[in-house]
């Protein structure tokens, strides 16, 4: 592929990409621009024949974004299901690279089967430094040529992949140097890396990247994001919801984690929103109108509301319900659900 080959849609695609990446990933800007460089380089033909299309290795501790930024950038260029993830703690024994290549001659192996599925995509390594040094030596091979050589005897092409490893090496200096400049912490996580990691390995990647910790304004950013995202869920479920600020602090309180960056907090969101939704329809809920409230500091409740009734921040709730009325039901910390009588009692008990 090269820029005479590619159609106007998909020159304007690359041209976009930068803006579409930072609109998925949050508190990274630094990290977005070299690797946009690596793929667009990559989808128009200006990399060196017989490598991969590009190889970066994402170092930083966990929930920053590492993992986020291959799948979006993989689903924007190359669509759904082109990213093959492997868990390198699954890798640690030698043996374990029959499990990758195949154990003996007839068998596939685990990169096989993903391989046969697309002849171009994402090759995704998560936590490299645990992976043991035979495995290490099969990523030489792919960085420096390409290829890999299976149980089998046969020889795979991988110069239409793109190669990610992610690494939480000095994830615990990255938290412990929160008061360092970013370019301090940086230097010490990449000279760690260089030192941790085989010389020849290292060398041979494209980009080396240190992921930031994540404030707690970022992860306000990811939290409305996330949101989004459930909402449009619900929607395609046929639940037309809306959250209010409040809910949005609530699920801050319970989700924001400073070691564990935004992970916790997409699982909380998923949990109490999704949580909500089931409890009202299980006690017999019909309408799919519904916003999210808090009523006190441990319940999260849904509102039926009538049609066109403005909801407490002054929006309005355009489609029917199933009620003639309006009702509320809770979700409490337990997972308990309340009528709205009995959260007025425990509310004044409060």
């Amino acid at each position: 592929m090269d820029s005479l080959t590619l159609s106007s849609i998909q020159l304007e695609r690359l041209r976009d990409l930068q803006t579409q990446l930072s609109d998925r990933i949050r508190g990274q800007d630094h990290a977005i621009p070299p690797v946009v460089s690596v793929l667009q380089r990559g989808e128009l033909g200006l990399t060196t024949r017989n490598r991969p299309l590009g190889s970066f290795l994402f170092l930083g501790p966990t929930g920053v974004g590492k993992t986020e930024l291959a799948l979006a950038f993989t689903d924007y260029l190359l669509g759904k299901y082109k990213l093959f993830r492997f868990d390198m703690s699954e890798y640690q024994t030698q043996e374990s690279l029959g499990v990758l290549l195949g154990g003996r001659v007839g068998e596939t192996g685990l990169l096989g089967i993903a391989l046969s599925k697309s002849a171009n995509g994402t090759l995704l390594f998560d936590e490299i430094e645990k992976a043991h040094p035979r495995v290490l030596d099969v990523f030489l091979q792919m960085l420096d040529a390409a290829r890999v050589t299976m149980a089998s005897g046969e020889t795979l092409d991988l110069s239409g992949f793109y190669i990610v490893f992610t690494s939480n090496i000095a994830a615990a200096e990255i938290i412990n140097l929160q008061h360092s400049s970013f370019a301090t912490m940086e230097r010490h996580v990449l000279s760690k890396a260089q030192r941790t990691l085989r010389p020849e390995l290292y060398a041979r990647i494209t980009e080396k990247l240190v992921f930031n910790r994540l404030s707690y304004d970022v992860q306000m950013e990811i939290a409305r994001l996330h949101i989004a995202r459930e909402l449009a869920f619900l929607r395609e479920k046929d639940f037309k919801a809306t959250v209010g600020k409040d809910v949005v602090s609530f699920l801050m309180q319970r989700g924001f984690h400073s070691r564990l960056g935004a992970r916790p907090l997409r699982d909380t969101i998923e949990k109490h929103l999704r949580g909500a939704i089931a409890k009202a329809t299980l006690a017999g809920i019909g309408s799919r109108n519904l916003q999210f409230a808090i009523k006190s500091k441990s319940l999260v409740r849904v509102v039926i509301q009538p049609p066109g009734y403005p909801d407490p921040d002054g929006n309005t709730m355009t489609d029917g319900g199933g009620m003639g009325k309006g009702g509320t039901f809770t979700l409490s910390a337990n997972g308990s659900t309340m009528p709205c009588r009995a959260l007025n009692e425990k509310a004044r008990e409060n």
